[in-house]
């Protein structure tokens, strides 16, 4: 349609007007054509546009003038001209519409995952304008909280937040517009049946160029189970630190690595040093007793025991020595090697023990007086039966009686006394028979033992109970009696224990007859005998034999 009116008018031009008709005229309608239908229409269009100008004016004006041929030149450079400019300007069009497709393709793309990921994600997602309105959620948020989306688009977000916690989110809200890029806090949600759930809220949003944005994004991470193992956790520490407590025991822990201790207060307190948050195992060898140090340094070196228990003694600022146990297992977190566990305070339980010990060896000390005074008088009576008149001398007989209860006398005061020093085997049986050695037919022999100050008085009671019952009713109570002690190494092994033999013969006044007491205990009747060990007593109507075993350990060379 333009290429046929440009036909006409440049007909009627060479018609009405002639030869000043100008073959300009078409350009503008190369251009709508070139615009329109592309480089080959506009070209195709110039070369009719030029030849219906000239046929015109050849048969209209006769002939055809020089400045008409420059006219159609100009006029086809023209159109090739612009034919050319609007193609190259199509296909840098064509060319930029193919970028942006590309672009506008990638950024659907982000779109799309970024959509995939909002609605799938495991946290809550949300954008909310700053009145507090809720424009858009995940699906994961309609899952936390019971709602749909299309309840939760038309609540505003403060009906989603606990009443005590709506202050804190409108803090949050504000604190965007304080130039703030983010904030969270954790808040109560509630769900649609009323449930309250805690989560971590966080909103942030974005400034472009220095524009306020009225999109916040939320981001709501239900906590609720970690916020129920953290609270059920302090429980639980809240509970051991009352144990702990209760109990006077405190928590430590050792860095055998770094060489450093750290404690709660009451570990501190026990040991007698102020609270602290670590200290030095140097600073704590201070206050250890020197005895126990190497024990304690030895216990914490790496090894193969896990778990170890251990008492020390430390010294308070005030000189007041206190028991400490410490007991704990190995643990190793990554290249480091701990000693972890806890310290208790046993100076009174210690104390405790003590004094039921010491109380224990009283009344036991009591009892063997008491025993021993009760016996004291029958084997004095038996001495003074025991000795004749000489020739009706009483003066000698006096003197010769105060000799024997000298003698029992001796035997009574080792017994009694507590010594530190040693005695000999022989000395101790020497000493206990000594009253009844002129009277009565008594041998002893054995090798020479020398007996440690415990050992030689637990014999020397042994030697007593044998001696007293012997004269109550064995062979020293009788005129025709005998004794025989003696004893020897095992296997004649100076190495091994000694086997120890009391032998009595003659008439006994009670055969076979064993009376449990305090004296049947000593020996060892009823159980381990106050030294050695295997004790063995054999009594028939003509004697007694009773066996017993020192063991090397009780023998001091």
């Amino acid at each position: 349609m333009v290429l046929t009116a440009s036909v006409i008018f440049e007909t009627t031009n060479s018609v009405h007007i002639g030869q000043g008709g100008d073959f300009i005229a078409c350009i503008p309608a190369i251009i709508v054509i070139a615009y329109l239908e592309g480089r080959a229409a506009a070209i195709a269009a110039t070369l009719v546009m030029a030849v219906a100008g000239l046929w015109a004016r050849s048969v209209f004006n006769a002939q055809i003038s020089s400045e008409d041929w420059t006219r159609v030149i100009l006029l086809l450079v023209s159109g090739c001209v612009i034919a050319s400019v609007f193609h190259r300007l199509r296909q840098d069009l064509r060319e930029a519409l193919e970028v942006a497709e590309q672009r506008l393709a990638a950024v659907e793309a982000t779109e799309s995952r970024y959509r995939w990921a909002f609605e799938r994600a495991a946290m809550g997602f949300a954008n909310v304008n700053r009145k507090g309105e809720v424009l858009q959620s995940n699906r994961r948020l309609y899952e936390m909280t019971g709602y749909k989306e299309k309840e939760l688009a038309q609540l505003p977000l403060k009906a989603l937040v606990h009443p005590d916690d709506q202050d804190s989110v409108q803090q949050l809200l504000e604190g965007l517009d304080n130039d703030a890029i983010s904030f969270g806090t954790e808040v109560r949600l509630l769900r649609k049946d009323g449930t309250a759930l805690w989560a971590r809220l966080t909103l942030s949003s974005s400034r472009p160029d220095g524009v306020l944005s009225e999109s916040v994004f939320m981001v709501v991470d239900d906590i609720s189970e970690r916020r129920s193992a953290r609270e059920a956790l302090r429980a639980q520490k809240e509970w051991l630190d009352l144990v702990l407590s209760a109990g006077r025991m405190g928590t430590w822990r050792i860095d055998v690595k770094d060489g450093t201790v750290t404690g709660s207060g009451k570990f501190w307190d026990i040991i007698g040093l102020p609270s602290a948050p670590m200290r030095s195992l140097e600073e704590l060898s201070t206050v250890v007793h020197p005895a126990d140090w190497p024990k304690l340094e030895a216990s914490i070196r790496p090894s193969s025991v896990l778990n170890y228990d251990t008492e020390i003694r430390v010294r308070r600022a005030d000189g007041h020595i206190r028991w400490v146990a410490l007991r704990g297992r190995q643990e190793k977190h990554g290249d480091r090697l701990l000693r972890v566990g806890v310290a208790a305070d046993l100076t009174e339980r210690r104390q405790t023990t003590l004094l039921r010990a010491a109380a224990k060896k009283r009344e036991r000390i009591m009892l063997e007086q008491r025993h021993r005074f009760s016996n004291l008088f029958s084997v004095i009576t038996a001495l003074v039966k025991m000795i004749n008149v000489p020739d009706n001398n009483v003066a000698e007989y006096k003197d010769m009686l105060i000799d024997r209860i000298r003698a029992l006398e001796a035997t009574h005061l080792l017994l009694s006394r507590r010594t530190n020093s040693s005695g000999l085997l022989h000395d101790l049986v020497a000493r206990e028979l000594q009253p009844f050695v002129e009277t009565r037919d008594i041998t002893v022999a054995g090798p020479a033992v020398m007996l440690p100050a415990g050992a030689a008085e637990s014999l020397a009671m042994v030697l007593h109970e044998l001696t007293t019952n012997s004269v109550k009713y064995g062979a020293l109570g009788d005129s025709h009696g005998r004794i025989e002690v003696k004893w020897e190494f095992a296997s004649g092994d100076a190495t091994e224990d000694v086997a120890f033999d009391w032998v009595e013969s003659g008439r006994r006044r009670t055969p076979g007859v064993v009376r449990h007491g305090f004296g049947s205990m000593i020996i060892g009747l009823d159980g381990t005998p106050l030294v050695g060990h295997s004790p063995k007593l054999e009594i028939s109507d003509h004697g007694l034999r009773y066996s017993l075993r020192i063991s090397r350990k009780e023998i001091d060379f």
